[in-house]
């Protein structure tokens, strides 16, 4: 006889791959039938995701509060372009210097590039994670904030190796959006796997009480660099997948603005949340897009009011202080999506329903 916790772990089986099907049907055809803008959102969305999940991965699941995720995106950005850029490109692009001659004719595939913008931002993560773990609370915040602003200011002199404040353009466009999700999926699979694991489980145990942690013999330093590496490893990815779908960066693109903005995908679909980082991608990335009209000019009958730049991050910022005083721990808080829960609230709801309904004398 089958017993009903292996009929329902089937029943979720079926479910998750039917819900999988439905998505490669939705990104088969949202090419023929939705515009380019529209695709790039969609696109935006899964790389947010990505970036959100190795946020989450630092702040939320291993407790490290950092503020520097922008200069490993740029890291994995670069990388990804540089290796992407044909030498033709390369020889008419840089305009300020010459381009480093070991450079110029440097290329790679761009699955290639994807790897190794993920394993030079993992590498300088694991660089810098070395002294300034040690560091804690606000403090450790500050410190990968100023990392983050250091590389930056890097990126905009280094003219041999970055093209300086111009940036590199005409980066070739691959991502699209099996690039896109296909990334998120196997990240996402990733994070799910290393989370159940036994190192999961110390990742929380150090995040929740360090002392306890170390009194039963975990290497507490060693736990958070490895977390904080793989963060990175992520950040890069993204970093290089948001290039790509862009076309040209440079230095201003990664300012604590995207920071802030991958900070409120975590902070709002729940810290500590897989699921609740999935969530805060399609709704921060939708209204952020949506919410673009607030900066146009905008004329209501006889009201009429100019544009104001930047009018999109100051209700983003008014949202989010708006989440922390009234629902602090997120869409999702800690919790994680299942089919059971989903399915089992109609059958909770309809018998405290039908409690309610009988009468107290019994029949």
């Amino acid at each position: 006889m089958i017993s009903a916790s292996s009929g329902n772990q089937t029943r979720n089986n079926i479910l998750t791959l039917a819900s999988i099907a439905l998505l490669a049907a939705f990104l088969w055809l949202a090419p023929k039938y939705l515009d380019g803008y529209k695709i790039r959102i969609i696109n935006m969305i899964a790389i947010n995701a990505i970036l959100g999940l190795s946020l989450n991965l630092i702040y939320g699941m291993a407790g490290m509060f950092s503020l520097g995720h922008a200069g490993f995106m740029a890291i994995g950005a670069y990388v990804s372009a540089l290796l992407i850029l044909t030498p033709e490109q390369k020889s008419v692009s840089w305009i300020l210097e010459d381009i480093a001659p070991w450079l110029l004719n440097l290329h790679a595939p761009f699955f290639v590039s994807l790897l190794l913008a993920g394993i030079f931002a993992a590498f300088f993560g694991w660089l810098i994670s070395l002294p300034i773990l040690r560091l804690g609370g606000d403090y450790l915040g500050i410190a990968t904030l100023g990392f983050s602003e250091i590389l930056r200011i890097l990126i905009a002199n280094l003219t041999p190796i970055t093209n300086g404040p111009i940036g590199l353009k005409g980066i070739p466009a691959h991502t699209n959006l099996w690039v896109s999700y296909g990334c998120l999926l196997i990240f996402l699979i990733a994070v799910i796997r290393l989370m159940g694991s036994n190192f999961g489980n110390v990742i929380r145990a150090v995040r929740d009480d360090e002392i306890a942690a170390k009194t039963m013999g975990v290497n507490t330093f060693q736990t958070r660099v490895l977390a904080f590496t793989i963060g990175c490893f992520g950040a890069g990815v993204g970093g290089a997948l948001m290039g790509n779908i862009i076309t040209t960066i440079d230095s201003k693109m990664f300012t604590i603005t995207q920071t802030y903005n991958i900070l409120m995908i975590v902070v709002i679909g729940g810290l500590g949340s897989i699921t609740g980082s999935i969530l805060g991608s399609v709704i921060i990335t939708t209204m952020l897009e949506w919410l673009r009209f607030v900066e146009n000019p905008l004329t209501i009958g006889a009201f009429k009011m100019d544009g104001k730049p930047g009018m999109r991050m100051v209700i983003f910022s008014i949202l989010l202080v708006a989440v922390i005083i009234f629902r602090r721990e997120g869409i999702m808080g800690m919790r994680e999506f299942s089919w059971d829960w989903i399915l089992s609230r109609p059958a909770a709801v309809r018998n405290r329903f039908a409690h309610r309904k009988t009468p107290k004398g019994g029949d």
